[in-house]
């Protein structure tokens, strides 16, 4: 029997847990550095940055009040987003959690310097160390040692506030601007790491009561708190310093306490400073070394890194792996680079965060948030693109490293994960279903829309059922609307043959064709004209005649691509890119009152064109529809293949019935008449499109090539293959 977590956390821990994941680095550390990018506007960076990071706040505390068990940055973005964009946030995750931590010792150690005259980076690593071993063995910080952490911090930096704002010179406030909107954003993007712990409180939502009040509440109290705090600081800061004394100091608070508050001052300082990045430091280890430990056991990563070690109870691959990253960047990277990468990834996995809550939003998957976040969808929006753009100015360092990551994760997911995990995201379904409603919208147009003039292109003289067939296909798709038929012998002489007035085609058979024509109208029903065509090029022919006789539609025999065609180009494929209206190319087996009227389609949705085929052969011939699709795939695709499908059989006024392919090596389904997807000359090259494949003898199959008009967009089409 399993003990769920007691909700005994109130607004106030929340709050402290908040605010003391995000008080570190970015106040005693990170103003130097932006000071140096950004000048007296660095003010404004943080203020910017607090701006900037509420979208993602607003989301992740929605998340948290409809998952609250499930716990997690990464998790969230899995389950919303995919496996793909879960590895990609995953590893961006761990890698700026870190990169935090080792921000944290490098920009700590100087401040313990101040006191003690040792190398930074020795010390730096020796620090490190200790907090690997402190984690490998499972000691951690208790909810009352990170209380009185947030209490020493806040009292001291209120201290040094406080006691320095007297000093603040207005001077030091000139040429504010003097670096530009580009020196801004650069800064703003630098400090944006400041706040990323604003969500850490996510991650114990599962023990915070009345969640849907207090987690919100929590994580937007605790941003506005922090934001002010460090606008004032840093003001204060700029403001008591000589202009550029502080830029690219180890140690700005304590330099600009010493001025204004001397050595007791610095002193204070440099405790909480300790203990902010000491806490900082062992809080970034162990979570981030549980971010491989969740991946493994997802399957996103190797089963090794999700082994917990029997002695000590703690997950000693993933912190052992976790440890050496934090080692190699101290040793090796400059804190700078260590700040902007932080901070690169962060904004990264903020933008994947507002994404996961529209995916959520609109997907099918079991979704009841108590918060929801305000301004949906475009507070997301604005996150995300807003998250985006500050990314770019952070310069080459912050876009290779999240260029690199991202392509180094997309690589992994499809070398490692993709063959292990068949889940999908509630991103992938809500793109389905979009992409289904707008199909359907495009079937109910073309059911609406009837051609009144059917070319029927016959380019062989049998003169028999093959050309009886066509006419009488062509009969069936015009019925509805009255419309007619249009029946053309094309034949094709040498170029050295002259074309006269007088040239005329023989049929095969001893009645003319015009006399088979007219038979035909009477025992069809509908009006069919008949003429005969001689030229040097049929294809020209055909897309002419077409076109200027305006036909809704051409209806040709199926050309299968030999190797001389593939080569120079089949006489059909030539037509189907170059007529102004639909075609219809016919596996020529037999057209005679087809009853059992098959839909082929790959899994996605069918082609307006083709709907509207079938249900008019179907509804002439008081048959029926088969809507086939493949019987693989996820329970959500298989779900929005069922609603599409039940939508799509409202429109049709024939009995339609679902059927899914037999892959178990049963009977095949035989119908008399196979309507499918021609290939898209966009995403597919015409050389691989082989005729048809026919289901059973004496099955007619046509293959609809709609005209460019009234084919879905390129990106559609796309989004089609990948989410059906």
């Amino acid at each position: 029997m399993t003990k769920d977590l007691e909700r005994d956390l109130g607004l106030p821990s929340v709050l402290a847990i908040s605010i003391g994941a995000m008080i570190g680095s970015g106040i005693f550390i990170l103003p130097a550095l932006a000071l140096k990018i950004a000048g007296p506007a660095v003010i404004v960076a943080y203020a910017l940055a607090g701006l900037l990071v509420v979208p993602a706040a607003l989301s992740k505390s929605e998340m948290a009040t409809a998952m609250p068990e499930a716990g997690g940055t990464y998790i969230y973005i899995e389950r919303g987003m995919g496996p793909l964009l879960g590895t990609v946030a995953g590893v961006g995750t761990w890698f700026s959690l870190s990169f935090k931590g080792a921000l944290a010792l490098v920009g700590g150690v100087p401040y313990l310097l101040l006191l003690f005259d040792l190398p930074l980076k020795p010390v730096a690593l020796a620090l490190a160390a200790v907090l690997i071993l402190v984690n490998v063995v499972g000691a951690k910080q208790t909810g009352r040692l990170q209380v009185g952490i947030v209490v020493v911090m806040l009292a001291a930096l209120g201290w040094f506030a406080a006691g320095s704002a007297p000093s603040v010179q207005s001077a030091n406030y000139a040429n504010f601007f003097a670096d530009g909107i580009g020196g801004l954003l650069a800064a703003t993007g630098l400090v944006f790491v400041s706040y990323a712990g604003v969500t850490k409180v996510a991650s114990v939502a599962e023990e915070v009561e009345d969640p849907g009040t207090n987690i919100p509440l929590g994580i937007l109290g605790s941003l506005v708190f922090t934001t002010v705090l460090y606008v004032a600081i840093v003001a204060v800061l700029v403001g008591v310093t000589d202009p550029g004394s502080v830029a690219g100091s180890l140690t700005p608070v304590a330099v600009a306490a010493e001025a204004t508050m001397g050595q007791l001052g610095v002193i204070a300082v440099i405790l909480a400073a300790i203990l902010a990045l000491v806490s900082t430091a062992n809080a970034g280890i162990l979570s981030s070394s549980r971010y491989p430990f969740a991946m493994s056991r997802d399957q996103l990563a190797p089963p090794l890194l999700s082994k917990v070690s029997e002695r000590f109870g703690t997950p000693l691959n993933s912190i052992t792996l976790t440890g050496a990253v934090l080692l190699v960047l101290i040793a090796f990277v400059p804190i700078l680079d260590i700040a902007k990468l932080a901070s690169a990834f962060q904004i990264m996995v903020f933008a994947l965060i507002n994404g996961a809550v529209v995916a959520f939003r609109e997907g099918s998957a079991e979704y009841e948030p108590e918060f929801t976040s305000p301004l949906y969808p475009w507070m997301q929006i604005f996150g995300a693109v807003t998250g985006l753009l500050l990314l770019t100015q952070m310069g080459t360092v912050a876009l290779v490293g999240a260029a690199a990551i991202t392509v180094g994760s997309v690589l992994w997911y499809l070398g490692y994960v993709r063959q292990r995990v068949d889940r999908e995201g509630a991103a992938t379904d809500a793109v389905r279903r979009q992409v289904g409603r707008e199909a359907l919208t495009d079937v109910e147009s073309a059911i609406e829309t009837n051609p009144n003039e059917v070319l029927v292109a016959l380019t062989k003289d049998d003169g028999g059922a093959r050309e009886r067939a066509l006419v009488a296909l062509a009969a069936d798709l015009v019925r509805p609307d009255d419309g007619r038929v249009v029946a053309v012998r094309f034949q094709e002489v040498p170029d050295q043959v002259p074309l006269t007035d007088d040239m005329t085609t023989q049929s095969s058979a001893d009645i003319s064709f015009e006399t088979r024509t007219e038979a035909l109208a009477d025992e069809l029903g509908v009006e069919i004209e008949a003429d005969e065509i001689v030229s040097h090029d049929t294809k020209h022919a055909i897309v002419n005649f077409a076109d200027h006789r305006g036909v809704d539609t051409v209806v040709a025999e199926h050309e299968p691509l030999r190797l001389r065609s593939r080569i120079g180009g089949d006489p059909i494929d030539w037509v189907v890119r170059r007529a102004h209206c639909d075609v219809l190319l016919v596996d020529n087996l037999g057209y005679n009152g087809p009853k059992e009227i098959a839909l082929s389609g790959d899994g996605g949705p069918y082609p307006p064109l083709a709907v509207k085929v079938a249900g008019d052969i179907a509804e002439a011939n008081q048959g029926n529809v088969s809507l086939w699709h493949p019987g693989n795939g996820s329970d959500e695709q298989q779900q929005t293949i069922v609603d599409y499908q039940s939508e799509l059989s409202s429109m049709l006024s024939v009995p339609v019935r679902s059927e899914a392919f037999r892959t178990d090596g049963g009977a095949p389904p035989r119908p008399d008449l196979l309507v499918r997807r021609g290939a898209d000359q966009r995403l597919r090259n015409a050389l691989l499109d082989d005729s048809p494949t026919v289901p059973n003898p004496g099955c007619t199959t046509i293959t609809v090539y709609p005209h460019e008009s009234r084919r879905p967009a390129l990106g559609r089409r796309l989004l089609e293959r990948l989410t059906f």
